[in-house]
């Protein structure tokens, strides 16, 4: 279930956390750059742009193991990462 509740505020600083969640394992933060096409230059250059948070949104939103996962880490329902998601402009996952 999608929260309604979330700001754009909310769900760039859950992107920006759940990129740092994702960049915490070699192996998951290659898997992101393979499947998102994403460079380390232009992810660093890119952290404030709406088109990298959504992939890295959608990165987990597409793995559920990694979406449950990073919930669990960030202390939050996957939900509210599928809420950021969609408030940042991406599809609707309900």
């Amino acid at each position: 279930m999608i929260d309604p509740k979330i700001d754009l505020d909310d769900a760039e600083m859950t992107a920006l956390l759940a990129l740092s969640w994702v960049l915490a394992d070699d192996t998951r933060a290659e898997r992101l750059l393979s499947l998102t096409g994403l460079t380390p230059d232009f992810l660093r250059e890119g952290l404030r742009e709406r088109g990298v948070q959504l992939a890295v949104l959608d990165f987990l939103a597409n793995h559920e193991s990694d979406l449950l996962a990073a919930a669990d880490a960030l202390q939050c329902e996957p939900g509210r990462i599928i809420a950021a998601r969609h408030a940042l402009g991406g599809r609707n996952y309900e």
